[in-house]
């Protein structure tokens, strides 16, 4: 069941990933039309596509760790024991999880502290711009808890794509 959450979940980061590297294209392209063809450059264009930017990067880093896209050193585990093996990929997702909470505490603590702060072309407080390493590092937790119940029970986690 918690398999089955973790998919869905991963699944709609994809979907939102997609959805926010669109929205991206089209703030841009917006910024074109208006610098070059109404002379009259919308000053919001920029500001929201890198905020968008920033919530594409932390779905699809998170996605990322789900489907253990991320870097790792499989020809140097590969070549110890078997048994060792097994402990190491465990100690990796462990390593992984402790990172993402610290992205969600850190990532708090900036969010927090900016959020009084309001954004100068955005009617949107300044905090929200650490709210995507909030979210990266909730999924991250919840990604590697995945990888390390199925190490324990003998399986492997399927990519989102499947």
């Amino acid at each position: 069941m918690y398999t089955k959450f973790c998919a869905t979940l991963s699944k709609l980061c994809l979907v939102l990933a997609v959805i926010g590297l669109i929205a991206v294209i089209l703030c841009v392209q917006w910024q074109v039309i208006g610098r070059y063809v109404f002379n009259d450059t919308p000053t919001w264009a920029e500001a929201l596509a890198l905020l968008l930017v920033l919530f594409v990067t932390a779905f699809g880093v998170a996605v990322g760790v789900r489907d253990a896209g991320h870097i790792g050193l499989e020809s140097m585990v590969s070549l110890l024991p078997e048994k060792w093996q097994h402990r190491i990929e465990i100690l990796i997702h462990l390593l992984v999880g402790s990172f993402g909470a610290l992205m969600v505490y850190g990532g708090g603590i900036w969010m927090i502290a900016k959020w009084s702060e309001k954004k100068p072309m955005l009617p949107v407080s300044d905090g929200i711009d650490y709210l995507p390493v909030v979210i990266a590092g909730v999924l991250i937790v919840l990604f590697s808890i995945e990888h390390i119940i199925a190490l324990a029970r003998g399986t492997v986690v399927e990519p989102s794509w499947n």
